[in-house]
């Protein structure tokens, strides 16, 4: 797993460059691009749970999906930051992107040191120091174990015998 750190006030147009709002729609499209102006190494790097660290306000900027769509499908474990911007939290839920609001463990994080995180248990470990948050809700775990909050709905509405069909 692969740590990548960044500070505030990290834009979606930093994640996902704007040019491509309207010409990239599908995962394997908007991949390529992902940090390209920021990280241009970070789309051609990044594997399946690895784990982003920001500063303050990630995700500030346009409502766009493209972001919390691409990352998720790229794999990224979870998202660690001193906070969020609201507009992003709610995308990344929907896309089952786990987002996790914990300054300290970001303050600590020093090149080279391990992560490991419990989403579950609202526990991550930087080394060999121990950090909390806020457990997340069950339904949070499920929309993520879902492939999203589409897939989560589908799911539940199958269980039902809710659903007339399929697109």
């Amino acid at each position: 797993m692969r740590i990548w750190k960044y500070g505030d006030d990290i834009n979606t147009d930093m994640l996902f460059p704007g040019k491509y709002t309207y010409t990239c729609s599908r995962p394997e499209e908007i991949i390529p691009h992902l940090l390209e102006d920021l990280d241009p190494s970070f789309a051609k790097e990044a594997k399946p749970g690895d784990v982003i660290l920001a500063g303050e306000n990630f995700g500030c900027g346009s409502s766009r999906e493209q972001p919390t769509v691409g990352l998720k499908a790229m794999g990224i474990k979870a998202v660690v930051a001193k906070s969020f911007a609201r507009i992003f939290y709610r995308s990344a839920i929907n896309q089952g992107l786990i987002l996790i609001e914990c300054p300290e463990a970001v303050d600590a994080y020093r090149e080279g040191d391990q992560i490991e995180i419990k989403p579950e248990e609202g526990t991550l470990r930087v080394d060999s120091k121990q950090f909390t948050f806020p457990k997340l809700p069950p339904e949070i775990i499920a929309i993520r174990d879902a492939g999203g909050l589409l897939e989560h709905v589908r799911a539940k509405l199958k269980e039902r015998g809710q659903v007339h069909g399929e697109r």
